[in-house]
């Protein structure tokens, strides 16, 4: 028996899938267990296994299609097997679910079979031919659109009423914008789901930032002596990781997520480290932080660093942070504010160590400094309390041997 395909979701944010690349082709078996896409999420590009054995019947998604999460991207059944009542029945489904207003669908289920006939008359025989919904025919026929212009994105290419309104605006846009020359990058799964995820919390969460400089002379030196005899090379984030885990488990309110109706504080301490890519943003996670040496960190977090930019981390490589640290001193920058990644309540932005004049008993000299601010979700974290938490980390980066016992 036929076995639908259906986009599954892979991670807890996914709400639409892009296939990558096709495995398979219609007509070659599957075995279960066995590889036949891959597709890219809003954190990853994650290869998929069929659950089934047979020969792949159908593909519904070609290459670089979005898919909703839970629609049908193929058929897996056996050789030769009739699988036209499938796709019909998946079709009427789509086409259900993407109706916007209930009283056109009800107009369109309740037309007898004179009155489609008619309508189909008046359809010239090559739009006869192309797929697509009733409701579809009916409003390219009134716009004046003919349908082998306009991409099906339903099951098997079927256009159905959102393919019309997409073509409709997008021969709006292009005579608007006629004499601009741009250039139209794809939004990736990825970029949707940062879009989404910091909005919210930046219109959900009231935010607010605590600014603090640290003394960065003894720990730009402590990890010159750790890299003397470090099997990995340790670098002031790892640092700066280890350091905001200790303070955490001092201060466990910074570690925690607003839940409407309760707070949740986490006993383990699991650190978000924000990775840029060139679509975006992901966080790997370096769990237990606190428990483990500076070496052991670094280790973690350049394999995380590693496996993102090759686009091959795995859910629980970027799930289940509690804090995140986002960095952006390699690149320059001295100080910036960032957007707290949900469901986390803190984000601690890092800026570059910097060479800066200050007086110190009375004396001008030249010291190594960082800039590094705490954003707060004021629903949790108080002012107070937030202060203390950088106090903590202030003192253990200024003293980083204090790490180490």
């Amino acid at each position: 028996m036929a076995e639908v395909i259906q986009m599954p979701k892979l991670s807890d944010t996914m709400e639409e899938g892009r296939i990558v690349a096709w495995h398979k082709k219609v007509g070659d078996k599957v075995s279960a267990g066995e590889i036949i896409a891959e597709v890219e999420t809003d954190k990853a590009t994650l290869e998929l296994e069929s659950y089934f054995d047979g020969v792949l019947l159908h593909i519904a998604v070609k290459e670089g299609e979005p898919v909703p999460v839970g629609a049908m991207i193929a058929i897996i059944g056996e050789e030769g097997e009739d699988i036209s009542a499938l796709l019909t029945q998946t079709s009427e489904k789509t086409d259900k679910q993407t109706a916007e207003q209930p009283t056109e669908v009800a107009v369109e289920q309740k037309e007898t079979p004179t009155q489609v006939t008619v309508t189909e008359e008046v359809i010239p025989e090559e739009d006869r031919r192309i797929k697509a919904s009733p409701l579809a025919r009916r409003l390219a026929k009134e716009k004046g659109i003919p349908l082998e212009a306009v991409k099906g994105s339903g099951p098997g290419g079927r256009i159905i009423k959102r393919d019309i309104e997409a073509y409709v605006a997008a021969m709006e846009k292009e005579v608007a914008v006629a004499a601009v020359n741009y250039q139209d990058i794809p939004i990736t799964q990825m970029r949707k789901t940062i879009a989404k995820r910091l909005a919210q919390s930046k219109f959900t969460a009231p935010h607010y930032y605590l600014t603090i400089d640290i003394r960065m002379d003894k720990a730009v030196a402590f990890r010159e002596q750790l890299n003397q005899i470090a099997s990995v090379k340790i670098s002031f984030n790892d640092i700066i990781v280890k350091a905001c885990a200790i303070a955490l488990k001092k201060h466990p309110i910074i570690n925690a997520s607003w839940l409407e109706d309760k707070i949740r504080i986490y006993h383990d301490v699991h650190i978000g480290v924000a990775v840029a890519l060139e679509d975006g943003l992901v966080v790997p996670v370096i769990r237990n932080a606190d428990k483990k040496g500076l070496e052991e960190i670094a280790k973690e977090s350049q394999t995380l660093a590693e496996k993102a930019r090759n686009k091959g981390l795995q859910p629980q490589d970027y799930e289940g942070a509690t804090f995140t640290v986002s960095n952006l001193g390699m690149f320059g920058i001295e100080s910036f504010t960032a957007i707290i990644n949900p469901p986390n309540v803190c984000i601690l932005a890092v800026g570059k160590i910097r060479d800066a004049v200050i007086v110190e008993e009375g004396n001008i000299k030249v010291a190594k400094q960082m800039r590094v601010t705490l954003s707060c979700d004021h629903r949790v974290v108080d002012g107070a309390e937030g202060a203390k938490f950088l106090q903590t980390l202030k003192s253990l980066l200024e003293e980083p041997m204090r790490m180490l016992l």
